[in-house]
């Protein structure tokens, strides 16, 4: 499947062959999204994920934040709106943020300046996050009579229940290194290092088996919350069966016996 090329929101690039960047690209409203960012994701994120040769993508922003959450022209569009407008609107945000969470390929977040509302949803979508010291996160909706609904479901799993208990409610800003005691951040580094730590994630994701890093992430979707009871011992073991035997984890097993390298691994 061909890759798509650069929107009017976003800047796609497809730095090797096997790695995909999706930068938001309205560095001038911090990248706040509307109607038309949240398709353009939607679709992108759909099309990037069935492509058979990437093995990740890097989702960024351009300029000095992230993502600065809901654009304000959008925002005081939606002042106007009916009911009925509104649900459809919310629609689409959770469908974008679903095709990001159930994308097949691992999404590794680059996160830099501002992180709020919205823009922290599509973090918690994201499989991985990267973030830069002087990142600053905000579950800013109560401040306008609000509440984060449709990113939620995502926040509190990557966020935990008890942080966002606080942060729902009070709208306080929380650094990366806040973020990162709590879960929401795997890596923080200093602005000048952030694309090297970035580069670091991508590359162990590449290394590995394309097809068992699929499995990898669908299995902690599958398996997060779920009791640990007959049917989830059943399930794992035919998962482990169903790898052990695919082509793939025979060659890797055979590699690793004999010494040499994956068929897969990049040159």
């Amino acid at each position: 499947m061909s890759t798509p090329s650069s929107t009017s929101t976003l800047d796609i690039r497809r730095p090797s062959p096997f790695v995909a960047e999706v930068w938001l690209n309205r560095p001038e409203l911090r990248n706040a999204f509307n109607s038309e960012v949240i398709q353009e994701l939607t679709t992108t994120f759909a099309t990037l994920g069935a492509d058979p040769a990437l093995r990740a993508i890097v989702l960024g922003g351009r300029g000095k934040a992230f993502c600065a959450g809901g654009d304000l022209n959008w925002m005081r569009a939606m002042a106007d709106y009916t009911w009925a407008q509104n649900k459809a609107d919310a629609d689409a945000l959770a469908q974008m943020l679903w095709t990001i969470y159930t994308c097949p390929l691992p999404v590794v977040g680059r996160v830099h300046g501002d992180c709020y509302a919205g823009g922290l949803g599509l973090a918690a979508a994201c499989d991985v996050l990267v973030a830069a010291e002087g990142a600053h996160f905000c579950l800013s909706e109560a401040r306008l009579g609000l509440m984060p609904a449709t990113i939620a479901p995502y926040v509190i799993r990557a966020l935990g229940e008890q942080a966002s208990r606080r942060y729902f409610i009070t709208a306080e800003r929380f650094s990366a290194t806040q973020a990162r005691a709590l879960g929401l951040v795997h890596e923080v580094a200093a602005a000048e290092a952030l694309d090297a730590a970035l580069d670091a994630v991508v590359a162990a994701l590449v290394a590995n088996g394309p097809a068992a890093v699929k499995a990898g992430k669908k299995l902690v979707q599958d398996l997060a919350g779920r009791p640990i009871d007959a049917t989830l011992r059943d399930d794992t073991a035919r998962r482990i069966a169903d790898i052990r035997a695919s082509d793939e984890g025979r060659e890797g097993v055979s590699a690793f016996l004999g010494k040499r390298d994956p068929c897969w691994k990049v040159p």
